[in-house]
């Protein structure tokens, strides 16, 4: 694994800190980006940025990150030729349709294809506490696991074809009905009285708690909705979602209602905010105007 030589294709919010951590691990890393100057901070991490895709056709394992479909199908026809890749790894949040394309277009070129997507957010993998979800070959899967393991603190293999798709659709899934449903519980209890910042030190450390909440609470504390996860990329899970539930009769209809809300909260005009906004959306609804709380919350990634 040592002496691969890797590339790195996509440099936003996710595909940076990810890339970050090859090129810090001392991976010989060769980066490409749309925009330019979002990638050449790399550098000062030992990567070198490339002025195209074709550039990178020469690597052993080249890793994408983007943001849809569309654009995986983009790049990867600029990437692959004659002398493409050894491998590709794919860890946008595409549709299993669009990934056995993928797949399939690069099986034609001679190049090995990991579908590879990931839970967490810039945050969460400069904290070094990313998850990884893979699917394809597992002779593939074991050629870039070492590279893999770089990028957080777990990696699953889950099996051939496209099956790492659905399982970060379900994820994303959960991550929307979950931020739902603690927006509500966290309405009631403020209207009734209750700080938003106790009541949420409360949920964190009673068993119902998890990473995510308290990673969400400094948001819904200090009304902060700077960006991780937008609700026009939450909304797209939930299509590709709903999509597979029907393709294969699995009833959902918690997951069909909180879509509505997402839906609502785009509607909103508020699309380049967090999805945490579902919280302003709930109290709305309630009746409560929402202030910041100045107080300290832990979000359990150490920041």
């Amino acid at each position: 694994m040592t002496g691969l030589r890797v590339g790195w294709i996509g440099t936003g919010r996710m595909g940076f800190p990810m890339a970050a951590r090859l090129a810090g691990a001392g991976v010989d890393l060769a980066v490409w980006n749309r925009t330019r100057a979002k990638a050449e901070p790399l550098g000062e991490h030992g990567a070198h940025v490339t002025d195209t895709i074709a550039g990178l056709r020469d690597r052993d394992v080249v890793f994408t990150m983007v943001a849809a479909s569309a654009d995986l199908t983009q790049v990867l026809g600029e990437l692959l030729g004659e002398d493409g890749p050894g491998v590709v790894v794919d860890c946008s949040t595409v549709s299993p349709e669009a990934s056995a394309a993928a797949r399939e277009a690069c099986a034609r070129h001679g190049t090995g294809f990991l579908a590879a997507p990931v839970s967490g957010n810039g945050k969460v993998v400069r904290a070094g506490l990313l998850s990884v979800v893979c699917s394809g070959p597992r002779e593939t899967y074991d050629r870039v696991a070492g590279l893999l393991a770089h990028l957080g603190r777990s990696v699953t293999y889950a099996g051939e074809g496209e099956t790492a798709r659905l399982v970060k659709i379900a994820h994303n899934l959960l991550l929307g009905v979950v931020t739902q449903t603690l927006a509500e519980i966290t309405v009631l209890a403020e209207k009734g009285g209750v700080p938003r910042h106790a009541f949420l030190e409360f949920l964190n450390d009673s068993v119902v708690g998890s990473a995510f909440t308290r990673y969400k609470s400094p948001a819904f504390v200090h009304l902060d909705y700077t960006p991780t996860f937008t609700p026009l990329l939450l909304r797209k899970d939930f299509d590709l979602g709903l999509a597979a539930a029907r393709a294969l009769d699995v009833p959902m209809p918690v997951t069909a209602l909180t879509a509505q809300l997402v839906q609502a909260s785009v509607g909103t005009g508020r699309t380049g905010e967090d999805f945490a906004i579902l919280l302003d959306l709930q109290a709305a609804a309630a009746g409560l105007e929402l202030k910041p709380e100045d107080v300290t919350v832990d979000d359990g990634l150490g920041s």
